[in-house]
């Protein structure tokens, strides 16, 4: 399993939401391009970031950040937040990220996922976020009325292979992961034949264990935020836990 140090970013500052609440706001780093070299620095094989500003805006507000933090990096680096159309992908892609993550546009307008797999093959993911078991867009400010598993099944059959899946409940809490959400979220992967990478909840090694004892074939990464900022544990430490990548 593969780890996914996560770089929110906020006002040109690197943070984080508490159950992606604005309100509740934490500041790591005032530049994110030092959070992404300190996780570099503890061998990090792959980053997520997040465009918090772009997902409020819904266009992309940080590529100049992205494009910082993809020339300093030799590791694959995803990025979400305000992708809702092919130009903003493609804005995004040629700033150097490796993939990048749909959220809103992925539940609005799965024609355009469709599209955009056919485009960039292997370079498009699938925010699967949710609250209460909903699918939660718009930088988790409304609750739509679909289902995690629909979701995944219909985006699968459009081309779309990788989904990321986040239960918002406990997102920012490091009280732990939501496994009985996630169980279904790899099952419904699985049957289609994609790979799942989940966030949320995650504060101490014995938490990445758990995901890694589930033994969840389609479950090939986890992010993790605010407990890598907090030192909770370090990259290597989380690694570790999880198992060979």
């Amino acid at each position: 399993m593969i780890l996914y140090p996560a770089i929110d970013i906020r006002g040109g500052h690197a943070v984080r939401l508490v159950q992606g609440d604005y309100e509740r706001e934490t500041q790591y780093d005032a530049d994110p391009l030092e959070a992404a070299e300190r996780w570099l620095a503890q061998g990090a094989e792959a980053l997520h970031v997040v465009d918090l500003d772009g997902a409020r805006a819904g266009e992309p507000v940080n590529v100049d950040q992205v494009d910082r933090i993809t020339a300093a990096a030799e590791v694959p680096v995803q990025v979400g937040g305000g992708l809702r159309n092919a130009d903003s992908v493609a804005r995004v892609l040629d700033a150097g990220a490796t993939r990048v993550v749909l959220g809103t546009a992925a539940l609005e307008d799965p024609a355009l996922v469709e599209a955009l797999c056919l485009d960039h093959p292997n370079r498009i993911v699938v925010g699967a976020d949710a609250r209460a078991g909903r699918v939660a867009v718009e930088g988790w400010e409304r609750e739509s009325t679909a289902g995690v598993e629909g979701l995944i099944a219909n985006l699968a059959s459009r081309g779309a292979k990788r989904f990321v899946y986040t239960p918002v409940e406990v997102d920012g809490t490091l009280e732990g992961p939501e496994l009985e959400g996630l169980v279904t979220a790899a099952g419904a992967a699985l049957e289609a034949g994609a790979e799942l990478i989940y966030s949320g909840g995650i504060g101490s090694l014995e938490h990445l264990r758990a995901l890694a004892e589930l033994e969840a074939a389609a479950l090939t990464g986890v992010i993790v935020g605010r407990a890598l900022y907090e030192e909770r544990f370090t990259v290597e430490e989380a690694k570790g836990a999880l198992g060979p990548a």
